[in-house]
């Protein structure tokens, strides 16, 4: 894709300059700062995320909503890399380079960016991960999805990406997250249900304490008779 027009014309070129001037006036220790936070940072934050929301659902409801949850906390990072994998052809078939490679006056914040700029990875693999998280549970996964668009921010704001880079990577993620969940979940509940009936995997679905707690045996496709040792087990 050829470059784009750097005079104010193009919106897209503009809001680059307006977000990434933001860089050129702030403190280099700032800068630092905002390099980590978009390159390791935020994708630390949603695995922080992601394990709180795990401790989260073992802990409260019935075991049938800890499995649900669970089920949707697992296709969160798989959903992400199935959109990352989508965005391989993606990336080849529109070429578009980086905002640095056609545009002078950029403040860059990291270096070895190589590759294509059109949909951003990382915007991609954030927004996946974070509605994923929100198809576990709506509070964790809002605070997920806020990560997520910050981490687009950190993206024009370093320089290596364009607006619309990040835009396209919050509809891929989106997608992938959300138009293959029902199959994934289909998949996956009988998956995490199985764990949570195994003697030594139960435990990764309800804690102990919320297995006392519970007196009635519950269903999840199985005897009523199998869930009731199941919760035994998870007492033990």
């Amino acid at each position: 894709m050829a470059g784009l027009a750097s005079d104010g014309s193009n919106p897209d070129v503009s809001l680059l300059y307006d977000i990434n001037g933001l860089a050129r006036e702030a403190p280099p220790w700032f800068d630092r700062v905002m390099g980590f936070v978009g390159e390791y940072g935020i994708m630390l934050g949603l695995v922080l995320v992601a394990l709180g929301c795990w401790w989260s659902v073992r802990r409260r409801g019935t075991l049938t909503d800890s499995v649900t949850a669970l089920s949707g906390l697992v296709w969160a990072p798989l959903a992400a890399g199935i959109a990352l994998l989508v965005n391989i052809p993606i990336r080849g078939f529109v070429e578009r380079p980086r905002p640095f490679k056609d545009h002078e006056g950029l403040d860059v914040l990291v270096d070895g960016k190589t590759d294509f700029s059109f949909v951003s990875d990382h915007a991609t693999m954030a927004m996946a991960i974070g509605v994923g998280i929100f198809v576990a549970h709506r509070k964790f996964g809002l605070a997920a999805i806020a990560l997520a668009f910050a981490e687009g921010f950190c993206r024009v704001y370093m320089g290596v990406h364009y607006p619309t880079d990040v835009i396209g990577g919050f509809a891929l993620g989106t997608a992938a997250a959300l138009l293959l969940a029902p199959v994934a979940l289909a998949l996956l509940t009988p998956l995490v249900s199985a764990v949570a009936r195994s003697r030594h995997g139960a435990r990764l679905v309800r804690s102990r304490s919320a297995a006392e707690r519970c007196t009635l045996p519950e269903t999840l496709g199985v005897p009523e008779q199998r869930m009731g040792s199941a919760e035994k087990d998870l007492a033990a």
